[in-house]
């Protein structure tokens, strides 16, 4: 309980502060005033001022805040209203572009980190009808060995391999059960005869063995760089699965996040910097959503202006639409995190 409790406020700190700070910096190099930069939500716990700008810890641990002069009025001294389109988009948007590059340094981290590694031979099992391995020739037995050049160490880099590609073309290298080897060309599908997506094979590792492996910093670096980019496609993937119906795509507020914190931690640091890395690329994909209350719904208005040549959006009419919808986004969190509790309670977990 404890760990879970402490990993999920360690990880939110480091997602809050890095989305928040991105706001911050590129505010004060503008030259908007930043009258509070809040970590947390009201009700205040401990605060100082440092010249112009407040710096708080609230009561509330999920969220942030940087509160800046005059954010819908331009009429106010400093304020972010009276400043030019680009420089607006630039310190709405600064947030989503921290958290967007923050995944660099947690997997580098992670990557440099000893952690366990599982490690065997990929062999399959079952062999879906009509699916691209079956027309491939792929059997029951066959063992895949690379995938476009790079090794299968295990059943995760096969898929994260298939699932980086789909609807492109990938090469597999596989060994036959009369240990001859081929070189079969493929195109995982987003949507198989089965519902699931992929090539449409069910596989095993026989004689799975764990090493303990880390990586200096001149190595951990691309690798970091490398699963970056490929954590955003599976991200992008997953939506569009979602979008087609191929995935449930169930959705968890702050008390399920919370869970899935703990239970990423037991297996320990490494995987918890991975599983940061991907909560701080979906806080940056979602708070530029188009929605009241969010950054992306903030550049909406902006837009909006630009779009219109420099006509405003009345700063009550703009403020009174945030508000809304600050009280509607507070009303969905709280219907998950019902939902969060009531499976806590069932005694079900999120990872599988």
């Amino acid at each position: 309980m404890w760990l879970t409790i402490l990993a999920f406020l360690a990880v939110l700190a480091v997602l809050i502060l890095a989305h928040e700070l991105g706001h911050f910096i590129t505010a004060r190099i503008s030259g908007v005033k930043v009258e509070e930069f809040g970590i947390g939500f009201p009700p205040r716990l401990l605060s100082i001022k440092r010249g112009e700008t407040m710096y708080s810890l609230n009561a509330i641990p999920l969220g942030g805040f940087t509160k800046m002069a005059g954010e819908e009025d331009p009429s106010v001294p400093g304020s972010l209203a009276g400043k030019s389109t680009g420089v607006r988009l630039l310190v709405l948007s600064a947030g989503s572009i921290m958290n967007a590059l923050l995944p660099l340094i947690l997997l580098t981290m992670a990557f440099m980190i000893p952690h366990d590694f599982v490690v065997g031979e990929v062999a399959v099992v079952e062999v879906v009808a009509d699916s691209p391995a079956a027309v491939a020739g792929i059997e029951p037995g066959d063992v895949f060995l690379e995938v476009n050049g790079q090794p299968v160490r295990n059943i995760v880099d096969l898929q994260r391999y298939i699932y980086t590609n789909l609807g492109e073309e990938i090469t597999l290298l596989v060994e036959h059960s009369d240990a001859t080897t081929e070189v079969i060309p493929i195109v995982p599908k987003w949507r198989l005869s089965d519902g699931n997506q992929g090539i449409g094979v069910l596989t095993t590792m026989p004689d799975p063995a764990i090493i303990r492996q880390h990586y200096p910093l001149w190595e951990a670096v691309p690798l970091g760089v490398q699963e970056c980019i490929e954590t955003f496609v599976v991200y992008k993937n997953g939506i569009i699965s979602m979008i087609i119906g191929v995935e449930a795509g169930g959705v968890v507020g702050p008390v399920g996040i919370a869970q899935m914190t703990g239970e990423v931690a037991r297996a320990g640091i490494s995987p918890l910097l991975e599983f940061a890395a991907f909560l701080s690329i979906n806080l940056a994909v979602i708070n530029l959503l188009p929605l009241p209350a969010l950054d992306g719904g903030r550049i909406v208005f902006v837009l909006l202006e630009w779009f219109r040549r420099g006509k405003r959006i009345s700063p009550q009419t703009e403020g009174m639409v945030h508000f809304v919808g600050f009280v509607l986004l507070i009303g969905v969190i709280l219907v998950i995190t019902y939902q969060d509790i009531v499976r806590i309670i069932a005694g079900n977990g999120i990872i599988p």
